[in-house]
């Protein structure tokens, strides 16, 4: 039995932050119906591709039934409708009004299902001044300071490589449908005006992003700081930085805790400076980042990786290899912990991908297939669960319904 078993959600977002969410439901246990435009995600065009099979779906799309939906024609909408007259869960990610407009917006919705939670996932949210613009991931990175604090201290903000914004926001989503579920079917016992009923969650992929990057608003009010780019330092604590080691290779260490910096300090044949009286204090330990980094970078250069990897696991300090993703590929804890799964496709045979990224002792859910053809799915959850017979599924096809 997983977790969500008998959870149904459908998924009409697109790209990245809302078919997220519905990824890692579907990853334990969820029924998810995953509700694309004839044309397709945007995401089968992302990344790269192999006999013209989009790898990045295969992930993104995985344990989701897969049909295909305009939701833009009335038909369309009323598909919809009828797909959501059931379900637990819809994810959105239009700008706001959208849905409105085609007549399926939530309170359409939850006149006809009470239970609905709709999750609607935008870059601004559903209001303030912003919330008509376009957003992405890209756009919450720069506007939530997260831009302005990534980067070396000499060179301009740096935007993450990857979708940070979306699949932080994505995880927010996920805490926001199971306590919405919650609400709704525990939580509500005691108020009998809500129990049972459904809400919105209104998710704007700048919020949750803002929220990771920890109490720089409070150090503003209270104090008038601006925090500057600090590369791999650490504004509150030190030596915690990249670091090279003999062979090349490169090692993150971190000293968050006062044991573990005196560790480290031992370790790297400089223990003096443990009885400084700076020393006892991580902000005043990062004063002197320069002292404590030549320290640590003098020591780990001189040891090839395993060498350091080693010191540093039996003086129980923290430290870390910089792994490429082949090296994350075959790293022993990663692969000790099955975090990299292989599930085997109808197009590409064994595909290896990320796991789930958290493990339940009863339940720990999994892949129980990737991300299937366009439309793959049509006749299975039209005909079977809507009753539409061949005739007019036919009919939807050549109105470009489906």
């Amino acid at each position: 039995m997983s977790s969500l078993a008998g959870l149904k959600v459908v998924d009409v977002a697109t790209l990245f932050a809302g078919p997220m969410i519905a990824t890692v439901l579907g990853d334990h246990g969820a029924d998810v119906i995953k509700v694309e435009h004839p044309r397709g995600d945007p995401v089968r065009t992302h990344g790269y591709s192999k006999d013209g099979v989009p790898l990045w779906w295969k992930a993104l799309g995985r344990n989701k039934h897969a049909v295909t939906l305009n939701l833009s024609k009335p038909q369309g909408a009323e598909l919809l409708a009828r797909l959501v007259a059931d379900a637990d869960v819809l994810i959105e990610n239009f700008r706001p009004g959208t849905l409105e407009r085609w007549g399926i917006g939530p309170e359409q919705l939850l006149a006809r299902n009470p239970r609905l939670i709709v999750v609607r996932v935008t870059g601004f949210g559903q209001s303030g001044p912003y919330a008509s613009r376009p957003g992405f991931g890209t756009l919450a990175e720069s506007m939530s300071g997260f831009a302005f604090l990534n980067g070396q201290p000499d060179g301009p903000p740096t935007l993450p490589p990857f979708g940070f914004a979306d699949g932080v926001a994505a995880l927010a989503g996920v805490g926001a449908v199971m306590m919405a579920l919650y609400r709704r079917d525990v939580g509500a016992a005691a108020d009998n005006a809500q129990a049972g009923r459904g809400q919105v969650v209104d998710l704007a992929l700048i919020d949750p992003i803002l929220g990771v990057l920890g109490p720089q608003p409070t150090f503003y009010d209270q104090l008038g700081i601006i925090p500057e780019r600090e590369g791999n330092r650490s504004l509150h604590n030190a030596p915690r930085n990249i670091y090279q080691c003999k062979d090349g290779s490169w090692v993150a260490v971190s000293t968050s805790a006062q044991a573990i910096a005196e560790r480290v300090m031992r370790l790297v044949g400089h223990p003096e400076v443990i009885d400084e009286p700076w020393f006892g204090s991580g902000r005043e330990r990062a004063k002197r980042a320069d002292l404590l980094d030549a320290h640590v970078s003098g020591w780990i250069g001189q040891h090839d990786l395993d060498q350091v990897i080693s010191a540093f696991e039996a003086a129980q300090a923290a430290v870390a290899p910089v792994n490429n993703v082949e090296q994350v590929m075959n790293d022993a804890q990663y692969r000790a912990r099955g975090s990299i799964v292989a599930v085997e496709d109808d197009e590409l045979g064994t595909v290896r991908m990320p796991g789930p990224m958290f493990k339940l002792s009863d339940t720990p859910g999994g892949v129980r297939w990737a991300g299937r053809a366009l439309g793959a799915d049509n006749d299975a959850i039209y005909g079977e669960r809507l009753g539409l017979g061949a005739d007019a599924l036919a009919k939807l096809r050549s109105g470009g319904v489906i």
